[in-house]
C-alpha cells in the first residue's frame, strides 16, 4: 500500500504517453499532480474513460456555472463520506465561486450554507440522485425546473451527482488521500 492508495500506484514515467503528457500538463499548471490521477492510473484504460467523462460533465458549455457544478460535487461527496472529493473539489469550488467559505459550508451542511434558492434546489435534487435515486420523480424535477433549470440542466445535475457517486466510491475503495496542496487553496 502506498501513502495515497491501498492499490499499487504506477510512476508517471511508467504511464502510457497520452496519460503521462496529460498528467504532466496538469502538474505544470497547478504545481502538483492530483493524487486521483496517480491512483486511477493503476488501470490506464479506466483512467482515460474517467478523465473523458469528467471533462465532458465539468468543462462543457452548460446552463450550470462551473461553480454550481463544483457545489454538486462537494455536497454529494460529503453525503458519500468521500474525503478526497470534498477536499479537492472544495478547493476548486472556492476558486470558481471566489468565496473562501462556501466549500466548507456546503460540505458540512448545504442546507445552512449561504446559497440562493436556485442553488439549494439544485443541491436538494443532486443529493436525492446521489443517495436515493430510485425515488426521484417528476415532482423533484418540477422543483428544480421552477428555479429556472432546463431539462438539459436537470440531466447535467443528475449526471454530475451520478458520476461523482462512482468517483466517491473508488476514492473510498482505494483509500485515496487528498493532496496537501488542496487544503490551503483559495482560503
Amino acid at each position: 500500500m502506498s501513502d495515497i492508495s491501498r492499490f499499487p500506484v504506477p510512476g508517471i514515467k511508467d504511464l502510457p504517453a497520452d496519460l503521462r503528457e496529460r498528467i504532466e500538463a496538469v502538474q505544470e499548471k497547478t504545481g502538483f499532480v492530483p493524487n486521483v490521477f496517480l491512483v486511477l492510473a493503476h488501470r490506464p484504460d479506466e483512467l482515460r474513460a474517467f478523465m473523458q467523462y469528467h471533462d465532458v460533465l465539468m468543462e462543457q458549455d452548460s446552463g450550470l456555472s462551473k461553480a454550481e457544478r463544483e457545489m454538486i460535487v462537494v455536497a454529494t461527496s460529503a453525503a458519500n463520506d468521500c474525503q478526497y472529493c470534498v477536499v479537492a473539489h472544495g478547493a476548486i469550488l472556492r476558486i470558481r465561486a471566489k468565496n473562501p467559505l462556501i466549500a466548507d459550508q456546503v460540505a458540512i451542511n448545504y442546507r445552512k450554507a449561504d446559497l440562493s434558492s436556485r442553488e439549494r434546489a439544485m443541491l436538494d435534487f443532486a443529493l436525492k440522485v446521489a443517495t436515493d435515486s430510485s425515488s426521484v420523480g417528476d415532482d423533484d424535477i418540477a422543483r428544480v425546473r421552477a428555479e429556472g433549470f432546463s431539462m438539459e440542466d436537470v440531466w447535467d445535475i443528475g449526471a454530475i451527482a451520478s458520476f461523482f457517486a462512482l468517483s466517491n466510491r473508488m476514492a473510498n475503495l482505494t483509500s485515496m488521500r487528498p493532496n496537501d496542496e488542496f487544503f490551503g487553496m483559495a482560503r
